[in-house]
């Protein structure tokens, strides 16, 4: 599968790529949802209100997606 335009360009831009999840997600679009997330781990927060957004619309396939979705790992920067 060939990544389109949108979603190369989504990836570049994370305000756009999170813009595109939330449509996507809202649209009830488990295959596009699929195609934004397949290469990257969101933060647990994003996570949460992702599948918190998809839970809000009652879309099973797309909440399966996003809880299957990898999580990138926190760091503490030890700065305070």
């Amino acid at each position: 599968m060939t990544k389109s335009d949108a979603t190369r360009d989504a990836e570049n831009n994370p305000i756009a790529n999170m813009e595109g999840l939330q449509a996507a997600i809202v649209d009830g679009e488990a295959a596009r949802v699929k195609e934004l997330i397949a290469d990257q781990a969101l933060d647990p927060l994003q996570k949460d209100y992702l599948i918190e957004l998809a839970m809000l619309n009652n879309n099973a396939e797309v909440i399966d997606v996003l809880k299957k979705a990898r999580v990138r790992r926190v760091r503490d920067s030890g700065e305070r």
